[in-house]
């Protein structure tokens, strides 16, 4: 084996291997199987961490999965019983099993096999309990498996065995967010900004995936100002990048940078297609619709007793609120100034920032039209997203409440120029024509204007032609008989076509099956319902079709399917004794006094002059 020293030796090394990587993405049987190998051993010799991040993509083609599994299982085989690659008479390091172990792990987390993925994951733990790596891999299985609480309680674990690793403390912060473990996910978030007001600190970083995972997270808990709170300073992130872009107009043209001027144009141009924007842009429409379908009690009720007081009453009610609310701010504003004052005294500096008069969206959630605020962002997101499912569902479910006809209908048109079969296609497409059926006799010219058009538009739609919603609707079933979101959606719409039939519906989902998906050599089954696609079917079986009983036997039968999920509470997920959080938490509480004083002293470390001695799980 050659071995090179300097940094020229590391890039000729480093091109040498991804010489042998490439052609693993065109072989095929044999000798795909021999350029794996021949590429796997050195690396899992070497014990590099990301080797199944670099063959992960080797996964969408159909066969290498096996091909791999078997090649994995081989040497593991081979290394448990001599210590020694097949057909090698060198000895392998210890540190080889591990990192065979640790890939095979990943290997099964891929295929949805979670029992084996721990297996061998918790086998790695054992072996050598001091690598960082193991956790965190462990952490975002249990995440797959669906078992939130305990995935942040290893990220936690992983976290606290290097408190200087940035890396790792976000990784932990983004699981506690998945939990919805808001304020334990500030403690440590805050552990590695500056001294003051943390949340302005993450603002002023513009750290926008903090932002949309607590977003996300207000939102789950039915949180809406918060929520809206979140979403909205991405957007505000946004608009700044924006802003702060005419700074360089006229230094490019200066200094004739005009490469570098016209890539910045082209940036500006495809700004708002970011992924962030549209995961915030399409939170906050989310946001404001179940706003305008669930109107805040307070507000309500605070409008009918406005409306029973005589004027003079409600001036001097308007005059309280307002004494209060400049009071608050007045409070608040000292606050900041004294936290300022102490900053100052520190670092001889003074740096006065604006004081936030909304911390908790209360003010967002206040707005008189939320539909009209949605519009805004959904225009952002038809103009920068237009392929995305997600842009036209959002537009079709906005321009529906509002009773634009034309735009709702354009909504369902673009969805079925992506995706024809898609379930979210189907759903709106029949709920459109079912509402456009069940309006009067047009009367007015623009009703008429309407009617016209979607009359005309109407038989150049394949799905409907010369067919009824019922038929329309049965033919979806009769060509996706074996999704699950395909059958929900039929059953759905059934549903709400014709109420009398929701026990046909009902026993429709209870009669689907979780249909194996045949590998060669796989170790256990694998099923083709996804966690997230069973709790989108028990959430309609409790709230669409309202059958209580129904949910609770969907959730019975989801909890043997996924047993590691706390949504179903299956038997090896958090809500179970034996589960692995009440493991590692039973493990934490029977430690030796040695390692008692090692944990009390890990606890009690500082970054950034930071203390962990408040984190609990």
């Amino acid at each position: 084996m050659r071995y090179w020293s300097g940094l020229e030796g590391k890039g000729e090394m480093k091109a040498e291997v991804e010489r042998e990587r490439i052609p693993l993405d065109f072989l095929q049987g044999d000798k795909f199987r021999e350029a794996a190998e021949n590429y796997i051993r050195p690396l899992l010799t070497k014990g590099v961490p990301s080797l199944f991040s670099d063959l992960s993509s080797l996964y969408n083609h159909p066969g290498k999965a096996d091909i791999l599994e078997q090649l994995i299982l081989e040497l593991e085989h081979s290394i448990r019983t001599s210590s020694q690659y097949p057909r090698s008479t060198e000895k392998e390091s210890p540190s080889t099993l591990l990192w065979t172990l640790f890939f095979l792990a990943q290997h099964y987390d891929r295929l949805g096999q979670y029992a084996n993925s721990l297996s061998k994951i918790d086998e790695a733990i054992e072996h050598t309990p001091t690598v960082i790596d193991l956790y965190s891999v462990k952490s975002r299985i249990l995440k797959h498996a669906g078992d939130l609480n305990a995935a942040a309680a290893f990220a936690d674990e992983a976290r606290r065995m290097d408190l200087a690793d940035r890396y790792v403390n976000s990784e932990c912060v983004k699981r506690m967010l998945q939990a919805d473990q808001v304020a334990l996910a500030e403690k440590v978030a805050v552990l590695f900004t500056k001294e003051g007001d943390q949340h302005i600190n993450l603002h002023d970083m513009q750290c926008m995936w903090y932002e949309l995972a607590s977003g996300e997270s207000f939102f789950r808990q039915g949180n809406l100002g918060r929520a809206l709170k979140n979403f909205l300073a991405v957007e505000k992130h946004y608009a700044d990048i924006i802003e702060d872009q005419f700074d360089f107009h006229s230094y490019c043209l200066r200094k004739m940078t005009l490469r570098t001027y016209v890539e910045m144009l082209r940036f500006q141009d495809q700004l708002h297609s970011h992924a962030y924007f549209h995961k915030a842009a399409a939170g906050a429409i989310k946001s404001y619709i179940k706003l305008h379908d669930f109107p805040p009690k307070s507000t309500t009720e605070e409008d009918e007793h406005m409306l029973n007081l005589l004027p003079s009453q409600k001036k001097k009610l308007r005059q309280k609120q307002r004494k209060a609310e400049a009071k608050a701010k007045k409070e608040a504003e000292e606050k900041n100034e004294e936290l300022n004052s102490s900053t100052a005294s520190k670092s001889g500096k003074r740096n006065v920032k604006p004081v936030d008069p909304d911390p908790h969206g209360e003010k967002l959630m206040q707005v008189e039209d939320p539909l009209s605020e949605a519009v805004k962002y959904l225009k952002l997101l038809q103009k920068n997203s237009p392929d995305s499912l997600e842009t036209h569902s959002l537009s079709f479910e906005l321009y529906t409440r509002k009773r634009k006809i034309l735009l709702a209908f354009q909504a369902v048109k673009q969805l079925l120029r992506l995706d024809a079969d898609h379930p979210d296609s189907h759903r709106c497409l029949i709920k459109f024509f079912h509402q456009f059926g069940s309006m009067g006799t047009p009367v007015t010219e623009s009703e008429k204007l309407i009617w016209s058009v979607l009359e005309a538009e109407c038989p150049t739609i394949s799905q409907l032609h010369e067919k009824s919603l019922l038929d329309a609707n049965n033919a979806f079933l009769d060509n996706h008989k074996d999704s699950l979101m395909h059958i929900a959606a039929f059953t759905e719409i059934l549903y709400i076509l014709d109420s009398n039939r929701k026990s046909e519906a009902v026993k429709l989902i209870e009669e689907s099956a979780n249909k194996i998906v045949p590998r060669n050599e796989a170790i256990g089954p694998i099923g083709k319902w996804k966690l997230k696609d069973s709790i989108a079917v028990h959430k309609l079986l409790g709230t669409v079709l309202v059958d209580q009983d129904a949910a609770l036997r969907w959730k019975v039968r989801c909890a043997e399917n996924f047993p590691y999920s706390t949504y179903f509470e299956g038997k090896h997920s958090s809500a179970s004794p034996n589960s692995a959080f009440n493991q590692l938490r039973k493990n934490s509480e029977n430690v030796s006094p040695n390692r008692a004083v090692d944990n009390q002293n890990v606890s009690s470390a500082t970054s950034n002059g930071k203390s962990f001695e408040n984190l609990t799980i």
